[in-house]
């Protein structure tokens, strides 16, 4: 495991040192608009000064609840002048989860976007808060609300609070599979950990320009989207709503982005999608980075076909290790891993005792570095089962090649057991994604009397199929064929679409409570 070392210790040392070095280098292009480090660095300092001068001061919380703008990357960064710490806030969520978020973090001032004033409206923020901070133009007349406009407008000079790698930079909030979202405690070192890492691995440089339309609250894109950028100097393309889904093409294009980041979802669309030929010839692409849930063999055929010039990358991760922790290397790629550890992490797939397993068999995998999170924000039970001898846990199950690359199974959690025999969904779902017209799947475990547990399928189709011309009758016979007969799932549900995360991952557990509460989706077979 090689020693990771930093270029710097906390997040408002970066853009210093570019805005002060390299002013007239590009940071951000958003829309029309183009933002050079020496600019985004006053926007940094001012709002960092506007942020002291309302009182919030060094180790106190600011929740963002904002899209994707430029006001996001600066509050990062004003945050980390003022030696606060930053919580990212899904904006999927509804005005409860808000509130339970604001109160579980101790927020003291929530920064957040005028299109989600109805929520933010509709929540306890009023009575956490100290202030609401606006971005996209909201104006309300009284002392709680204010603006970004106003806020830089103040202007006043504030002096950095010295923040060290060890210190707390960001909270993330896990999504909360079994109940209550928790607060993943992230220092400077952990975020900055992936950013060392990631620009060893991936080659990054000034030169290079990164696309960012996945949001900028979910750990992977605010680590690899928005931090590794400004950690080299590099550029962000900031895509501010994924509709239409063409703009995002067009931008870039125009913009001569190099590396591309997204989630299943998004290339599954891409190896459909017709595009142009000037775009297969001039885009200047050279790194697709995949993470959140697995790509189906198919989307990665198609996309290397596609884009021949450019290298595919799967990823691996999770909010409590920062959270990129594996990817395939740009010297050898294999299908369906994730690739061997990045550089200064390590990965062990260990049985129930935590011994280490021989290279192929399957047990839960376990991680070791600098990414490794602190703990869970009020929660040292939850921390004590999850980080042990500093080795986290992740309940995800997995088995590692010869080379070190790591295979993803499933989730503990999801893990089916059938009559004493370990049935993984992942490898099911595999099979039913390759059969035509089934755009994704998943499958689930139910209770059963005599089994203990059965799979269960539930399969949403191509667009361009209708439920009544799907074949089920031949996708059962397709999996008697390459399945054993205890793996074949009992039921498989048409379903219209699978309920996900912001990131495309299926949610399985929704799955699980419809079928318990008994609400079947439509086209039951």
């Amino acid at each position: 495991m090689s020693e990771l070392h930093y270029r710097f210790n906390n997040f408002y040392e970066m853009i210093l040192t570019h805005g002060t070095r390299h002013s007239r280098r590009k940071a951000l292009f958003v829309g029309e608009e183009t933002i050079r480090y020496g600019e985004l660095l006053k926007r940094v300092d001012a709002l960092a000064g506007y942020l002291h001068e309302i009182g919030v001061r060094p180790e106190e919380r600011v929740a963002i609840f904002m899209r994707n703008s430029w006001e996001f990357v600066t509050a990062i960064l004003a945050i980390s002048k003022v030696g606060a710490i930053t919580v990212p806030i899904n904006t999927f969520l509804k005005s409860d989860e808000l509130s339970y978020i604001l109160e579980d973090s101790g927020a003291v001032l929530l920064l957040a976007s005028a299109q989600y004033e109805k929520v933010v409206h509709d929540s306890r923020a009023r009575e956490l808060c100290r202030k609401i901070l606006w971005e996209g133009g909201l104006r309300l007349a009284d002392d709680f609300n204010a603006t970004f406009e106003e806020a830089l407008a103040v202007n006043l000079a504030c002096k950095p609070v010295m923040r060290t790698l060890d210190d707390l930079a960001v909270f993330f909030y896990t999504s909360g599979t079994t109940g209550k979202p928790k607060g993943a405690m992230l220092s400077y070192k952990n975020i900055l950990s992936n950013a060392e890492s990631g620009r060893r691995l991936l080659k990054i440089t000034p030169r290079d320009r990164v696309i960012v339309f996945l949001p900028m609250f979910h750990s992977f894109t605010f680590s690899i989207g928005v931090i590794l950028p400004i950690y080299v100097g590099a550029s962000i393309v900031l895509i501010q709503s994924l509709r239409p889904f063409s703009n995002i093409f067009k931008q870039a294009l125009l913009k001569r982005v190099t590396i591309f980041l997204g989630v299943p979802d998004v290339y599954n669309a891409l190896a459909k999608a017709k595009l142009p030929w000037y775009f297969r010839w001039f885009n200047r692409i050279r790194i697709f980075v995949s993470g959140a849930a697995a790509l189906q063999p198919k989307t990665l055929a198609a996309m290397r076909a596609k884009f021949p010039r450019a290298k595919m990358l799967e990823g691996y991760g999770l909010s409590e290790s920062s959270p990129a922790t594996c990817i395939n290397p740009l010297h050898k790629q294999k299908d369906r891993s994730v690739g061997p550890a990045m550089p200064g992490y390590q990965v062990k797939i260990v049985d129930e005792n935590m011994v280490e397993l021989p290279r192929g068999e399957v047990g839960e995998i376990i991680l070791y570095g600098d990414h490794v999170m602190q703990g869970y924000l009020g929660r040292p039970e939850a921390t004590e089962e999850t980080v042990i001898n500093g080795w986290l846990l992740t309940g995800d199950m997995g088995y590692m090649d010869e080379e070190g690359y790591l295979f993803i199974v499933d989730r503990k959690k999801d893990l089916i057991i059938s009559k004493g025999i370990n049935i993984y969904p992942r490898e099911i779902e595999e099979v039913i994604d390759h059969y035509p017209g089934v755009s994704v799947s998943a499958v689930i475990g139910v209770p059963d009397e005599k089994s203990g547990e059965v799979p269960v399928g539930y399969v949403e189709l191509e667009e361009e199929i209708s439920p009544d011309r799907f074949d089920m009758r031949g996708l059962k016979k397709y999996l008697r064929e390459r399945l054993a007969n205890y793996k074949i799932p009992k039921q498989i549900h048409l379903i219209e679409a699978l309920p996900k995360n912001a990131t495309g991952k299926v949610l399985k557990r929704v799955l699980k409570e419809q079928l318990l509460k008994s609400e079947q989706p439509d086209n039951e077979q």
